[in-house]
């Protein structure tokens, strides 16, 4: 039954690729998308009975190759399934060719696999292929800058993942099965000690697809690339970088032997600045959102690696809402880039005026991402920091500051000005920070684009129609509202989705009511006359790593990961 979770997206891959130029064919797809959704969420229903195992090729126990789903895969199996159902509603019209939909759906049905194996070797080769088609989609365009991006990810991730198979090399020789079950029993009544090396390798890589410092600096590239069509973005971001997480989680529970959880709560609180402070940074908009993925996904492996019950429950669901509403924030992106024909922040404004489904989506996803009261981040973050330190709630409310000043910024797109935008994808200009001017191409329509001083900065004005398919305004608007139930529902839902009753106390969440006010205000006031006035974050904004120094982080990592295991196994 599981194979059949991975082999449908590929069918699936090769019926669009045969057949994508009718638009008939595409809506099939859609169709049979939206019913692997169904089946993703009876498998949820499933499970909640007890484990679902497959054994391929009938054979079973520690030396066959498994598949099995139970609680925590079933729910990124559904969260995987829904989003690339979006994604796909949101491509429909897209001119992708055969080659975008062969991609997308053989993305999906490997992502599938890797949350269903236990089996240590296949998930490398899960994840090694995946990669192969992600760097394809990110080289989508075939522009010079999508090339470098592109392949920087491939050959970063082919490095990584030599870690992570000479650390499964290492597990066999000491348990001698690749069954991940069977390797957890057997190092479970092994010295701690002898774990060290392959638990460093494998959670090295492991590192590299979650993103986390000093391992992130791909993510901003491969995420805000320019080539990338805006379904393949989100997709990164809200499900690509889940499977690093879900593998994080799934190799912490094998070595149980090994306690570095301070180590990881320590190195996700430096991932959680070091992303806002990036992302304030920016002016391409694609780029404030990836950064903000750094940023998101420090403060997940910081809530995961707490010690609490409701810090970890927290965490899991920050995972979710963070692909809701990441999706949500970069598919509208999508719009806003086609639409004004630039991606410079300080450029676009009156996007609400003009787009006013995929601006309340906007607003819904940003009221969600920077956890404001009674949407989903409100409550994920809430029991994050429910059950922790002073100093480690103080950072992780200093990590929500920095995502407040982000989106204060951001939001700027939606609101003043609001003179007609290019339509059809068309570049227009406009001046960035109000100092020098970024040029693109003619406008689509041979209409002409003008620049206009709006609110002390540039906005793009053009005299096309404004029109955004209505495929991409549901899907988007779907993400949005989204954010607001798993707000008012969030004890409900978590409860649903882990078999974990919570509870938010009413007095405690009053008071993040207050923090999240105090911080907006003082968010405001930082950027207007810090942030967005200091030459000093301007040139930091400027720092880029390369493959070499990429190389070189990861020997870094590992080294620490090496020390800190030593050290906490003793």
């Amino acid at each position: 039954m599981l194979a059949y979770f991975v082999i449908v997206p590929i069918l699936t891959a090769v019926f669009l690729y045969v057949f994508s130029t009718a638009r008939a064919a595409r809506v099939i797809a859609a169709a049979a998308q939206a019913a692997l959704t169904g089946f993703a969420a009876y498998l949820f229903f499933l499970c909640k009975g007890g484990d679902i195992v497959t054994h391929l090729g009938g054979y079973d126990g520690a030396l066959g190759i498994s598949l099995r789903a139970d609680t925590l895969s079933s729910v990124f199996i559904a969260l995987t399934a829904f989003i690339f159902l979006i994604a796909t509603i949101y491509s429909l019209n897209e001119k992708g060719g055969k080659l975008f939909w062969l991609l997308l759906f053989i993305w999906e049905g490997l992502l599938i696999g890797t949350f269903l194996t236990r089996d240590l070797f296949n998930a490398f080769v899960l994840l090694e292929v995946s990669t192969v088609a992600v760097s394809i989609l990110i080289m989508f365009n075939r522009d010079t800058r999508s090339m470098y991006d592109g392949m920087l990810y491939l050959m970063a991730s082919i490095v990584a993942m030599q870690f992570y198979l000479f650390g499964v090399g290492y597990i066999y020789k000491l348990t001698g099965v690749l069954d991940m079950d069977a390797a957890a029993s057997a190092l479970s009544a092994m010295d701690a000690q002898s774990q060290i090396l392959p638990f460093a390798l494998v959670m090295t890589a492991v590192g590299f697809k979650c993103a986390i410092v000093p391992l992130h600096s791909w993510l901003p590239r491969a995420h805000g690339t320019p080539g990338a069509p805006p379904a393949v973005s989100a997709l990164l971001s809200g499900i690509h970088i889940k499977s690093g997480v879900y593998l994080f989680m799934r190799f912490r529970s094998i070595f149980g032997e090994i306690d570095v959880g301070r180590f990881f709560l320590v190195v996700g609180i430096i991932t959680g600045i070091v992303g806002f402070i990036f992302a304030v940074l920016q002016t391409d908009i694609k780029l404030i959102l990836a950064y903000h993925t750094v940023s998101q996904v420090g403060m997940i492996i910081a809530g995961l690696n707490m010690g609490a019950v409701y810090s970890y429950v927290g965490g899991l669901y920050h995972s979710i809402n963070h692909a809701l509403f990441k999706s949500a924030l970069f598919l509208s992106a999508g719009v806003i880039v086609q639409a004004y024909g630039t991606r410079d922040v300080n450029s676009i404004r009156g996007v609400l005026r003009r787009f006013p489904l995929v601006g309340a989506a906007t607003i819904m996803a940003i009221l969600g991402i920077t956890g404001a009261p009674l949407f989903n981040g409100s409550i994920s973050k809430y029991f994050i920091m429910s059950d922790t330190s002073p100093a480690v709630s103080a950072s992780l409310l200093f990590i929500n500051l920095g995502t407040i000043i982000s989106f204060i910024k951001y939001s700027a797109i939606l609101f003043r000005g609001g003179g007609r935008v290019v339509g059809g994808g068309g570049a227009a200009s406009g001046a960035a920070d109000g100092g020098g001017a970024a040029s693109g191409g003619g406008i689509a329509d041979g209409s002409s684009a003008k620049i206009g001083a709006v609110g002390g900065a540039s906005s793009v004005i053009a005299t096309s129609e404004d029109k955004v398919d209505m495929s991409k305004q549901v899907a988007i608007l779907a993400l949005g509202a989204l954010c607001f139930v798993g707000g008012i529902f969030g004890e409900y839902i978590i409860e649903f989705l882990f078999n974990v009753k919570v509870s938010v106390d009413a007095a405690g969440y009053l008071q993040k009511v207050a923090f999240f006010a105090a911080s907006g205000f003082a968010g405001f006031f930082i950027y207007k006359y810090f942030v967005n006035k200091s030459p000093l974050l301007k040139r930091i904004r400027a720092l880029d790593a390369g493959f070499r120094a990429i190389c070189v982080c990861m020997g870094v990592f590992f080294a620490l990961l090496l020390v800190a295991a030593g050290i906490f196994a003793i």
